[in-house]
Order: structure tokens, then C-alpha cells, then sequence
């Protein structure tokens, strides 16, 4: 089951690397860098501006872990959303790096036999009567949503105008949804997850479209498109009017 350590994770080359970033050769900056980490701890580097520059600008960022990557993309994708839970931060970022190996976005657990392709396979097998399968189906549906939306919206929307696939607000409901009834789920009470997957259900427009930021600007940038822009806007005012 994926969990929110991905903060926990990042080792003493990662900090080092992001000292390095954040100071761009300057010896005062790092020193000042340096202080930052032993009085307020990696937080106070990984939520530093100039290390997302440093990571998605530089040269020497290519050599950051996909660990510290998605941490502090998503990290500063979800504060620029007024989003500053750093356990809601940690838990996206992990959905991010596990999704982006092999199949794993098509299972609830890495050694699952059953490979899922839709949400709404997904919801018809989210009340089996096996409560351990259940749980993680349902959590599996909201991350699923979340990962297809968030980093691929212009898919999404290129599927809808092409075979009349869903779109995004189909996206939101199920994953929003996904997330509220993990966090009803006894397990979720039982692993003290029901605060975390309630807060995702509830921010859940807001985190799909801070990740399509991301995609936006990192993962897709050089395309333009009407449908593109559309989004853009009706999101930003969608946000806007939520905050």
C-alpha cells in the first residue's frame, strides 16, 4: 500500500544536492543554506523556491533521486493551491513516484493479479465482501483518478472529444469519492489513515489541478492547445471561487 514517506526517504545525497541548488555556487548561500537544515531540519530546503528552480532549471538537477523530484514538485505545486499539509504533500508525491513504474497505476498492490484500466471497473469491485481488498480498492480509486487527471487531463479531454470518454468532473467525483470511502473504511480508522484520505477527498479538485500544473509545465510543456487554455481558465476561476 503506498504510503506518505517519501520526506522520510531522501537521503543525506539528496540534502546535500539540494544545498547545492539552492546556493549555485555561492559560499554565503550556503552557509545560510546549511544553517537552515540544522535549525529547521530538511523541511526549511525542500520548501525553498530556489531549490524547484535549481531542480527543474539546471543542469545539476538532472542528477536529483526521483524521490526528492516528485516531493518537491509536488510540494510546491500544492502550496502555490494554498495547499500546505506536508502529509497530503508527502502522500501525492508517493502516488506519483510509485504510479511511474511498470503497471503499477493499473493495481491495488505491486503483486495484485487483477489489472484495473477504469474507475468504473474500479467502483463495481469497491464493495466485495473481502474487507481488506475493498479498503485498498477504494484507495486505489481515488489515487487512479488522481494520477490519470492530474498528469494527463489533455488525454482525458482528447478521449472525450474522440469517442466520447469522460471528462475531468467525472474524474473528480470518483476520486473525491475514492478517498471518502477509504476514510470510512474501518482499516483506515485502524492504520490512523482516515484523517489523511477525508482531507484528500475534500481538497481532491484542488490537488488534480495543482498536479496538472505540473504536467503543464514539466511533463508537457510544449503543447498548446484551445482545449488546453479552456481548462486553464475554467480551473483557475474553479479554485479561485473554492478558496
Amino acid at each position: 500500500m503506498i504510503v506518505a514517506n517519501v520526506r522520510h526517504r531522501l537521503t543525506r545525497n539528496d540534502a546535500q544536492l539540494a544545498m547545492s541548488l539552492i546556493a549555485r555556487d555561492s559560499s554565503r548561500e550556503r552557509d545560510d543554506a546549511e544553517a537552515a537544515l540544522r535549525d529547521a531540519g530538511l523541511d526549511a530546503l525542500l520548501d525553498d523556491p530556489r531549490l524547484l528552480e535549481g531542480l527543474v532549471r539546471t543542469p545539476a538537477g538532472a542528477a536529483a533521486s526521483w524521490p526528492l523530484f516528485c516531493y518537491v514538485v509536488v510540494r510546491h505545486a500544492l502550496r502555490a493551491h494554498a495547499i500546505n499539509d506536508r502529509t497530503l504533500a508527502d502522500y501525492v508525491a508517493a502516488v506519483l513516484e510509485a504510479f511511474a513504474w511498470r503497471d503499477r497505476a493499473h493495481r491495488i498492490a505491486p503483486t495484485d493479479d487483477e489489472r484495473y484500466e477504469t474507475l468504473a471497473d474500479l467502483v463495481r469491485d469497491s464493495e466485495t465482501a473481502d474487507a481488506r481488498r475493498a479498503y485498498l480498492i477504494r484507495v486505489h480509486l481515488g489515487n487512479y483518478a488522481l494520477w490519470l487527471a492530474g498528469c494527463f487531463p489533455d488525454r482525458i479531454e482528447a478521449r472525450r472529444h474522440r469517442r466520447g470518454g469522460p471528462d475531468l468532473d467525472y474524474y473528480d467525483v470518483l476520486g473525491a469519492r475514492g478517498y471518502a470511502l477509504a476514510a470510512e473504511h474501518r482499516l483506515a480508522h485502524e492504520q490512523g489513515l482516515s484523517p489523511l484520505f477525508a482531507e484528500a477527498a475534500r481538497r481532491y479538485v484542488a490537488l488534480r489541478i495543482a498536479l496538472n500544473a505540473v504536467s503543464d509545465t514539466l511533463f508537457f510543456p510544449d503543447r498548446h492547445t484551445p482545449d488546453r487554455l479552456l481548462r486553464q481558465v475554467r480551473d483557475d476561476a474553479r479554485w479561485r471561487l473554492a478558496s
